[in-house]
């Protein structure tokens, strides 16, 4: 199958959970179809504002570190091929294939959200993680702006944020990151795959280049901001060869911490990669797959909790390994996310801070 240039999935996989159709082409005029109607058009990008009625989520996970989150976005423009948000999509009746990266959802209205739930007399304050779903720097918030509304409102509400991104644009707010750093307000990580640009352009078609967010990360460091490399996901026989050079270059900006996540198939996922694999890396896809299904306890998914954040078996034990040591011979510790949320005054919805 012939990939789109500039996209991370191949087709427009559907699924089979909800309601979505599937289709499958079929014919003998498929032989002459392009000399008929023409090369198949490139899927473009739409952008629908949504107006939810909240935009605050509450999570119970027992093996996540962060129980509330802001998602200012549905979908990502970056194309991630491996993202563990695309199964989302299909919530929706949409693919998690092209369409969760081409049939993008703005929440314009995601600070004022917040607003009014951070004012309610109930309230109880605790960080705000951004970039749990989908990245609040893809392209789209160039023209939105709906991740630096909120960073406003977190500013003046003394209320502590989480940044997670694969994108340099997190700079373009470094005015009010820095001022939330200066009041131990917010945390920033900055994942990054590889340190092979045109490998990352085939993994994650639209995020910034590694070079970018190696940048992104030491003007972070340098400024002071609590930032820590994520090297994530770990991709076996892909991307996991780099894993102790990043680290390494991360190091040498000033960035004192880092992390890893091995890669995770949940759902429509799994055959998305499996179709990325063998148009991609056909020679090594079984190899590929035989190694994550090893690591996952003879699955290309463990969706249980905990065990899901903690692979098994020798490959798992291997990257473990080498991570622990590189991040002993680089000084690097493991993020940590200890935020003041004693700051806290409750706004009022007419934009005045509360006394109390």
């Amino acid at each position: 199958m012939k990939p789109w240039k500039g996209r991370g999935a191949v087709s427009g996989a559907t699924s089979a959970r909800f309601h979505l159709p599937a289709r499958e082409a079929d014919g003998d005029w498929l032989d002459a179809a392009e000399a008929i109607d023409g090369p198949a058009r490139h899927p473009l990008t739409t952008v629908t504002e949504e107006h939810p009625r909240s935009i605050l989520s509450f999570n119970q996970s027992p093996d996540v570190p962060f129980d509330r989150s802001v998602n200012a976005y549905r979908g990502c423009e970056h194309g991630c091929i491996y993202c563990f948000a695309r199964p989302t999509h299909a919530y929706h009746d949409l693919s998690p294939g092209l369409d969760f990266e081409t049939r993008l959802f703005a929440k314009p209205a995601a600070a004022a959200l917040l607003r009014a739930t951070l004012a309610k007399p109930g309230y109880k304050p605790a960080p705000i993680a951004m970039g749990t779903n989908t990245d609040p720097y893809q392209p789209i918030e160039a023209r939105y702006r709906i991740t630096r509304a909120v960073l406003e409102l977190c500013l003046e509400t003394g209320h502590p944020v989480t940044i997670t991104t694969k994108s340099d644009r997190v700079l373009r707010d470094l005015d009010l990151i820095e001022a939330l750093a200066r009041r131990n307000l917010v945390h920033v990580g900055i994942s990054i795959t590889s340190l092979d640009a045109r490998l990352s352009q085939t993994l994650e078609p639209r995020a910034a280049s590694p070079a970018k967010r190696m940048e992104a990360l030491g003007r972070l460091a340098a400024a002071g901001v609590p930032v820590h490399v994520s090297v994530a996901p770990v991709i076996p026989s892909i991307t996991d060869s780099f894993m102790e050079a990043i680290m390494a270059e991360a190091a040498g900006r000033g960035v004192r911490a880092a992390s890893w996540i091995v890669i995770r198939l949940p759902h429509e996922v799994a055959p998305l990669f499996r179709e990325w694999l063998d148009t991609h890396f056909p020679e090594r896809a079984g190899k590929v797959m035989a190694t994550i299904r090893s690591i996952r306890g003879g699955r290309d998914n463990d969706p249980d909790f905990f065990s899901r954040m903690k692979p098994q078996g020798v490959w798992a034990d291997l990257f473990r390994r080498r991570f622990r040591v590189a991040a002993a011979r680089l000084g690097m510790t493991g993020p940590q996310v200890a935020l003041d949320c004693t700051q806290f005054r409750r706004p009022s919805v007419d934009g005045q801070l509360s006394l109390l």
